[in-house]
């Protein structure tokens, strides 16, 4: 991506070699994300020229000096958030709180603050460390994560974001426990996971609301028992379905007025998760005594909260089960010179997940063309 809302390139960049603490992945299959879509329209800010893309799975080729938890061969997922493991959120079990990572992250470079891409000399930023829009990748050793073999790359790279930010968000930050009742706000890819994760935590009741009624259909397949059309009484009926309304509530979206939405749709004592990322100059505000009275529980969700290095592999293993059907999330594959028709398609809401597939046998996934440049 060189500017904002312009159709991305797919070009040959050169790729410096892995550093002490960082390894080198042959990617197999990318997906692709909203927060992609939200970066090349400007929503989020980012460093550019960049190369796009955070949701990576493929084959190890070559680990730096320092790294020993994955070795030439391994199959890997990639996680975008990479931790330092020493500053106060890693060492107390919050990983995505990384204090060193934030910063790069932001900067558009790697751990260490440099660039491993360049275009005739000048310097290519990373986007959230991993740029997996591209045939390989550096990426800090770790993020990656090694995978079981018989895990198909085109799954693996889904867990690596948009499933484990809406799975995360219901395992571990909101804790949905056993008979409970959930409203998940939007049925995207996250919003679909968070499904996943309400169900698999036992949750009684899991409604989903989206204003595309085929969204709501789909959200059935993966555990929902109520599909919601937005409207001005959607609040009142939330509580009726939920007799006073529901114990937790997940706002996948992010859009304006949700959070609202969702804190009225919640029982007193219950816990409302901010999963979807809002615009920069979003001021949500809330009914400041019920917030005091009602004991209610606003919190944010980064990444869904989540140990990376446990969590990934967690997942792809109930996945293997047959617990997880992650696979139901893809909708199409791409060809990288397909890219711009696969954002075209995600903004037309065709997509629960596209993923773009550089090898078809490891991918899993079938693939109509053979794009093998890095796009930037």
């Amino acid at each position: 991506m060189t500017h904002t809302d312009e159709p991305l390139e797919t070009v040959s960049l050169d790729l410096s070699d892995p550093r002490a603490d960082e390894v080198l992945v042959r990617l197999a299959a990318t997906g692709i994300c909203a927060s992609d879509a939200h970066t090349h329209s400007g929503r989020i800010p980012s460093p550019s020229p960049c190369v796009l893309g955070h949701e990576g799975a493929g084959v190890v080729e070559r680990v730096g000096s320092n790294v020993g938890h994955v070795a030439v061969g391994d199959h890997v997922a990639l996680s975008w958030m990479p931790s330092c493991g020493v500053c106060r959120h890693c060492v107390s079990g919050r990983p995505v709180l990384c204090a060193a990572a934030a910063p790069a992250l932001l900067a558009g470079t790697l751990l260490d603050g440099t660039v491993r891409l360049r275009r005739g000399g000048q310097p290519v930023s990373h986007y959230s460390f991993l740029s997996t829009f591209a045939t390989h990748a550096v990426v800090p050793a770790s993020s990656a994560i090694r995978i079981g073999r018989h895990i198909p790359l085109a799954v693996a790279s889904l867990v690596g974001c948009g499933i484990l930010t809406g799975y995360g968000a219901v395992v571990n930050r909101a804790r949905v426990g056993p008979g409970s009742s959930v409203v998940v706000f939007g049925a995207g890819g996250v919003g679909l996971s968070a499904v996943m994760g309400a169900r698999v935590s036992g949750a009684e009741q899991i409604l989903v609301c989206d204003p595309v009624a085929a969204k709501l259909e789909e959200a059935e397949l993966f555990g929902a028992t109520h599909g919601l059309l937005p409207s001005d009484d959607l609040v009142e009926r939330i509580r009726e379905i939920t007799g006073g309304g529901v114990d937790y509530a997940i706002d996948a979206a992010g859009a304006d007025g949700i959070l609202g939405q969702a804190f009225a749709a919640t029982v007193p004592g219950g816990t409302i998760v901010c999963v979807g990322m809002p615009g920069v100059a979003a001021r949500p505000s809330l009914p400041g005594p019920e917030l005091v009275r009602e004991e209610k529980i606003v919190t944010g969700s980064l990444y869904g909260s989540s140990r990376p290095s446990i969590d990934i592999p967690t997942i792809l293993r109930q996945y293997s089960a047959g617990t997880l059907p992650l696979d139901r999330m893809i909708t199409r594959s791409y060809g990288l010179d397909e890219i711009n028709d696969a954002f075209v398609d995600m903004r037309e809401g065709k997509l629960k997940r596209g993923v773009v597939v550089f090898d078809e046998e490891l991918a899993g996934l079938p693939v109509r063309d053979d794009a093998v440049a890095a796009a930037a």
